[in-house]
């Protein structure tokens, strides 16, 4: 039983990897059974509803790992867990060759069948966990509520939106002044409510 648990696991951390490479579309369930190693009636023994359900799953796993992230850099505050998220993409960026990007985005804006929104659901839910998670850390360290939630927002699309760019021009250097500036806005919600 453990060893089922490992290789479902397996497959859907390697399904949110080639989907953060390749998108969703452009990812067969063949090509995810190669991709870890698994027989590709295994692949459907699991998800019997084909690459959608595998897709959702790994949405939902890469959302479990970036929230235990943020929610372990949070606890040194905002200002600390932002700088930790983006260094984490910054990462995932540079060790992938600019290869990779966040499987959630890639799913999101993927073009679905009528009647597989599955994937796209688990994604939208990813991002307002995100920013609730920011969202209360900016409050808890001060900021007003629709401030924090506005920034929080702010935070999640930049972050997303900046990780697209650098893969475009295969540059760090639009993370590297997003983090900067994040930074600014955050340590300025935070002054304002100290005022």
């Amino acid at each position: 039983m453990a060893e089922d648990r490992k290789g479902r696991q397996r497959m859907v951390a390697g399904a949110a990897d080639m989907i953060s490479r390749r998108g969703l579309n452009a990812t067969s369930v063949r090509e995810l059974a190669k991709h870890t190693n698994a027989p590709l009636g295994s692949t459907y023994h699991y998800f019997p509803g084909g690459k959608y359900d595998l897709a959702t799953e790994a949405v939902r796993w890469a959302d479990g790992v970036i929230a235990d992230a943020l929610t372990g850099e949070l606890a040194a505050g905002p200002e600390a867990g932002v700088a930790a998220f983006l260094s984490m993409w910054r990462k995932v960026v540079l060790d992938s060759d600019f290869r990779a990007g966040c499987p959630v985005l890639a799913v999101s804006v993927e073009d679905l069948p009528d009647g597989h929104s599955a994937p796209r659901d688990a994604a939208a839910a990813a991002f307002a966990r995100w920013t609730s998670m920011l969202a209360a850390s900016l409050r808890n360290a001060g900021a007003e509520p629709a401030a924090a939630e506005r920034l929080a927002t702010l935070i999640v699309a930049s972050v997303e939106g900046t990780v697209a760019i650098c893969r475009a021009q295969r540059d760090i250097a639009p993370l590297d002044l997003v983090a900067e500036q994040l930074g600014g806005l955050i340590r300025g919600a935070l002054d304002k409510s100290r005022s």
